[in-house]
């Protein structure tokens, strides 16, 4: 496929990025879509007569000539939605960008990617629970999203380059500029250790309406988005509900009551859209994550000694499985009342015999 169609594809007027993936897809390719006929394009659902009159493909063409110079003397990669190097989470939201532009060393589909976001006036306590929670993320071989904005999103860059965590900011603006401006020295530093991400092309200002939509590619990018601290009104409780509209899990930090920047975070723990966070334990066990050990000795069981006869025959039935079972299968296998099974599992849980996973799934600690 040609780049500069691809690229030309997003200058095209009254083309957004679902009608252009529509029109991808029904002709096979970007450029495709620049040398069907009149009467193909409207053959297409959603194309009418006046969408056809108004479409600028010169113009597209050029202005697509123009940025591709640019990208390739500034080594900006181009990433298509087709292209198999596109974010694999991301393709999977329903308003994804049809193309991205990256500039970077980091895997934007790497096994385990998470947003941070929250309040561009972090306090003491915000700016501690960030930097508390990249240092414990550190052995997960995690990567970390964020918007590179003044405060907990700045923080979260700059203390993942700190330790050493890949981190990649998502920008509401071309990749000619940096916005704001103070966050230039740890954007540059990021390109070695994550990278810059945007839908924008470059000479695009950062207008305000700019950034809802690149939330919706730091939520979109990630399994779960972290709320650090934030009031009620602002872009981490727009990134918190985008995330929740994709199904992603949400997590966020309580706060003191009363205090402004904790109001958001207690306002979506409280109307269960985000599950209460209060360190990188909480977060891998909820989302099941392995933590790497590269000295672990030889796997030692533990003896369930200390079970009941209900618990132990629980626990043998989970340990002869090589992979979760449901608490439905439990019930099942086990020919016990729900209600009787779910304390036994709670009581093994505590002790530390077994591990429970998301989707009441459990397996053998």
């Amino acid at each position: 496929m040609s780049q500069l169609h691809q690229i030309a594809l997003t200058f095209l007027k009254n083309i957004g990025h679902s009608m252009g993936k529509v029109l991808v897809s029904h002709l096979g390719s970007a450029e495709a879509v620049f040398n069907a006929s009149p009467n193909k394009l409207l053959s297409i659902p959603g194309v009418g007569e006046k969408t056809i009159r108004e479409m600028n493909f010169d113009e597209a063409l050029q202005k697509a000539a123009d940025e591709l110079k640019f990208v390739e003397k500034n080594d900006i990669k181009v990433l298509f939605y087709t292209d198999a190097s596109y974010p694999k989470r991301l393709k999977n939201c329903f308003d994804s960008p049809i193309l991205l532009y990256y500039k970077g060393n980091a895997d934007l589909n790497n096994r385990k990617i998470i947003s941070i976001v929250g309040t561009r006036n972090a306090t003491d306590y915000g700016r501690q629970l960030c930097e508390d929670l990249i240092a414990e993320l550190q052995p997960y071989d995690v990567l970390v999203m964020s918007g590179l904005a003044h405060g907990i999103d700045v923080i979260a860059h700059k203390e993942s380059l700190k330790h050493k965590v890949a981190t990649v900011g998502v920008l509401g603006h071309g990749l000619d500029r940096v916005y704001p401006a103070a966050n230039r020295t740890t954007a540059d530093k990021m390109l070695n250790h994550g990278g810059l991400l945007t839908e924008y092309p470059s000479n695009t200002i950062p207008g305000r309406e700019n950034f809802p939509e690149r939330n919706r590619i730091v939520a979109g990018m990630a399994d779960a988005t972290i709320v650090i601290e934030a009031s009620v009104k602002g872009g981490a409780l727009i990134t918190a509900e985008i995330a929740n509209s994709y199904n992603r899990d949400v997590f966020a930090f309580p706060g003191r009551v009363g205090d402004v920047y904790s109001e958001g975070c207690n306002f979506l723990i409280r109307n269960n859209k985000a599950a209460l966070l209060t360190c990188a334990a909480d977060l891998a066990y909820s989302l099941g994550w392995e933590k790497p050990d590269h000295t672990k000795p030889v796997e030692q069981f533990l003896l369930p000694l200390d079970l009941s006869a209900e618990e132990r025959t629980i626990f043998d039935i989970i340990q002869q499985h090589s992979a979760p079972l449901a608490i439905d299968d439990l019930t099942i296998k086990t020919n016990m009342p729900m209600s009787q099974l779910a304390m036994n599992l709670l009581n093994m849980e505590m002790q530390g015999f077994i591990r429970s996973l998301p989707g009441k799934m459990y397996r053998v600690s």
